[in-house]
């Protein structure tokens, strides 16, 4: 009996430990235009004193910031960098929840007052005034509407990032607002709510832009996921996750979007 007590000691402190050396967000709070806006922000230790990345992501319509802190996991696969992860507002959906009563992100510039955008810019002016921003290892990340955010981002603040990695998403306006920069996308190649052609024709119209070469080479591999490299001599290249998957965000995604953002920072 005493043996299976100090068993169960040892395995609970082995727990606690193991809880307490896991990075935890933090809810915080901006008001934007007298509306109260929200995100998860985790910033390690060294952010005050040293000079730290930051990964911004967006969930996608009908996701919360506590699903995404949970779904991506970035802070925990990169616990030397800022990660946050936003919360969006009720917002009509491009596809579902047409009265827009679930979370989402304005799908184009001017779209809900650019109050997602506003959103942005205020969350990373304040860790500018509290952290060491590393402002060459800024990157923007999200799924499904979230990653059709990152793709306005890209448009609208472009020179803040150093790359981007949206997620089932597809540009339905001019790509001619983007400039040339390191870009990850993934597709499920049965995704039923935005359909691979549409995706490719995205992927494709950014490899043009960023001036890859035409053939791609072998990146890296996470379970199904297949990452393809397309070189760039401008420094721009881009790399396709193609995955035989729906429009559920992969588990293994996360762990090549932080492998490409490392690439990236210069």
């Amino acid at each position: 009996m005493r043996i299976l007590v100090m068993t169960i000691v040892l395995l609970f402190s082995t727990h606690v430990l193991a809880c307490a050396d896991t990075p935890t967000p933090t809810e915080r709070r901006w008001t934007v235009e007298g509306v109260e806006r929200q995100a998860l922000v985790y910033a390690p230790a060294t952010a005050t004193t040293t000079k730290t990345p930051v990964i911004f992501a967006f969930h996608g319509h009908g996701g919360t910031m506590r699903y995404a802190a949970q779904k991506f996991g970035y802070h925990r696969l990169w616990p030397e960098a800022m990660v946050v992860y936003m919360q969006g507002l009720p917002t009509p959906g491009a596809l579902t929840d047409p009265q827009g009563r679930r979370n989402g992100w304005q799908k184009t510039a001017g779209d809900q007052k650019d109050r997602d955008l506003k959103f942005f810019d205020a969350v990373l002016a304040s860790l500018k005034k509290e952290y060491q921003v590393d402002a060459k290892r800024i990157f923007a990340t999200g799924h499904s509407n979230g990653g059709a955010f990152t793709y306005l981002l890209w448009a609208e603040r472009g020179d803040t990032f150093a790359a981007v990695a949206p997620a089932a998403a597809a540009v339905g306006w001019s790509l001619s607002r983007l400039k040339p920069k390191p870009a990850l996308h993934v597709a499920g190649e049965n995704d039923e709510l935005v359909r691979f052609p549409m995706q490719q024709r995205t992927m494709d119209a950014i490899r043009k832009l960023n001036g890859c070469d035409p053939t791609g080479k072998p990146w890296a591999k996470a379970g199904t996921l297949v990452g393809t490299l397309y070189p760039s001599k401008s420094g721009a290249p881009f790399v396709s996750v193609i995955y035989p998957g729906t429009h559920a965000f992969p588990e293994e995604a996360p762990v090549l979007i932080v492998r490409f953002f490392k690439e990236q920072a210069h």
